[in-house]
């Protein structure tokens, strides 16, 4: 017997948003180009410096080839400095972001204040560039790689953090609240229940901010800091563009090789 009645009707051309969803897409799209369009004419560009932009980019290439492969022996050192710098300032946030992580998850914070405080002093640490922070510790301890390790280490902090205390508000809390059954002491659930959980997110984000650290590293010489900037920035006031791509190879080769060391050990952890 055949069923009577009406057929459900389709639309005749599939849409992916209906026209709602189409207008308030629509209508961000504008925000977006009002708000580019906004900048720009808010900005002292000079445009037409961009007609000949390509003739002085090819004239600076040609200025820095060959290299000056003969300066390569000065900057092993600095560049050195600079991986150490990257080095213990990745150390010195691995010890004060662990604490300040369980202080500012919700889960395992003692009460709001502490709450706040812990997550004051993440967003102030991210707020503030590393170039910043290396202007304020070269005040502080005179230039050198000193400045530079607690630069990175105050930027560092904020990262590491918050991506740590996200990850301790994730943990599965049965596991805690066998811990605690047992009688055991906050420490204890602190130690036993919820660090082991997020050991690998710890590990890994060290290493990752290790790698982001060796990037860094390489500028805080611009203002005093230490490293490698220092002979790159001499450089390129005195126009010795040859040893400036020297310079910018090795800087390459290292974020190369951390890149790979990172990713490496990254993999192995997780």
């Amino acid at each position: 017997m055949i069923a009577t009645g009406h057929a459900k009707t389709y639309p005749d051309i599939w849409r992916r948003f209906s026209p709602l969803e189409s207008a308030v897409r629509f209508f961000w799209f504008v925000i977006v180009i009002f708000v580019a369009v906004w900048s720009l004419r808010n900005l002292d560009i000079t445009w037409v410096y961009f007609l000949d932009a390509h003739i002085q980019a090819g004239d600076l290439l040609t200025r820095m080839f060959p290299p000056d492969w003969g300066h390569t022996g000065k900057i092993l050192a600095p560049l050195l400095e600079t991986i150490h710098i990257a080095t213990l300032g990745s150390i010195v946030t691995f010890v004060i972001s662990i604490p300040l992580a369980f202080l500012s998850a919700r889960n395992t914070t003692p009460n709001w204040a502490t709450w706040f405080i812990g997550r004051f002093i993440l967003v102030s640490s991210r707020s503030i560039n590393t170039v910043v922070w290396a202007l304020i510790f070269v005040a502080i301890f005179g230039p050198g790689a000193m400045a530079g390790i607690w630069a990175i280490t105050f930027r560092s902090i904020g990262f590491m953090g918050k991506l740590i205390a996200e990850a301790i508000e994730e943990v599965d809390e049965g596991a805690v609240e066998a811990i605690e059954a047992t009688g055991a002491s906050r420490l204890q659930v602190l130690l036993i229940g919820v660090l082991p959980q997020v050991l690998p997110v710890i590990l890994g984000t060290t290493i990752y901010r290790w790698d982001i650290n060796i990037r860094e590293s390489t500028v805080l010489g611009f203002v005093g800091a230490g490293g490698i900037g220092i002979e790159l920035y001499s450089s390129i006031n005195l126009f010795l563009w040859p040893e400036v791509a020297v310079m910018l190879f090795a800087i390459l080769g290292v974020v190369v090789i951390s890149e790979f060391v990172s990713a490496t050990a990254r993999q192995r952890i997780t």
